[in-house]
């Protein structure tokens, strides 16, 4: 099974749910050759529980994962901003996922975000898991933080984007926090565009349905990272397309009609 465990279901944050554009996009993660993905939306994005209600409306249950109609598997998940700086991504049921966003309503904004230990205590009553999102991504601070706090995660994010710009560099840092951690060093592409997608991958060798199932694939190591070798091109393909498209937006166009055709 290939998944991207990082990935969003809008193109930015700020700008409204479309449900052409959520459609688009998955329908595109399958023509990128993915199996899966884990839909970690902004946990402050606008309209993040009218996304997850239209995903669980149209998309089929199999286990905790929701089936779309052309067959693209969905973890749902979230990442959340830290106030030590960084970013935080969370995997569970749509249910969980969904409660955990409405109890960090209060801290959605810059200034009020919860700090790594408090974040992770409140995960912590929830079955999900847990990983850093390109802790070495600058601005961030996450490989600051005390071994004995960042010892809670279960994962950390080999994210495309930083592939794009450095592999070396990123994958020799990230893979050696993994291993101080003792926790596996997965990808994600962090796409909001579609052209991001299958820049690097996961291949799982089992297919599975449950989050509990998804972290012992990863646990045992039963998997292989994957890198596109367009990966550059694809990540600044993806960012002027984003940057376009929401120029679109602002103009007061329909950046989801130019893209789609429809």
């Amino acid at each position: 099974m290939y998944i991207d465990f990082h990935t969003h279901g809008k193109l930015a944050k700020k700008l409204p749910f479309s449900t052409k554009y959520t459609d688009w996009l998955m329908g595109e993660a399958m023509c990128a050759k993915l199996d899966a993905i884990c839909l970690t939306e902004h946990f402050n994005t606008l309209q993040f529980d009218e996304l997850y209600g239209y995903l669980m409306k149209v998309c089929k249950r199999e286990g905790d994962s929701l089936i779309t109609r052309e067959g693209l598997r969905i973890f749902a998940g979230m990442e959340t901003d830290i106030a030590e700086g960084g970013h935080i991504l969370t995997i569970g049921t749509p249910e969980n996922i969904l409660e955990l966003n409405a109890r960090l309503e209060p801290y959605k904004e810059k200034g009020r975000f919860l700090s790594f230990e408090k974040l992770m205590d409140l995960f912590q009553e929830y079955p999900v898991i847990v990983g850093a999102a390109h802790p070495y991504r600058e601005g961030g601070h996450i490989p600051e933080l005390p071994l004995e706090q960042l010892r809670r995660l279960h994962f950390l994010d080999l994210n495309g984007k930083d592939v794009a710009l450095d592999r070396e560099y990123f994958e020799e840092k990230t893979g050696a926090l993994a291993k101080i951690l003792d926790v596996p060093m997965i990808s994600g592409s962090d796409t909001h565009q579609a052209v991001q997608y299958g820049c690097v991958r996961t291949h799982l060798k089992d297919t599975v349905n449950r989050v509990e199932k998804l972290y012992e694939q990863i646990k045992a190591g039963n998997y292989d990272i994957v890198v596109s070798p367009y990966a550059a091109f694809q990540v600044k393909t993806a960012g002027l397309l984003k940057k376009a498209l929401k120029e679109i937006h602002a103009l007061g166009g329909d950046y989801v009609s130019v893209l789609t055709g429809q």
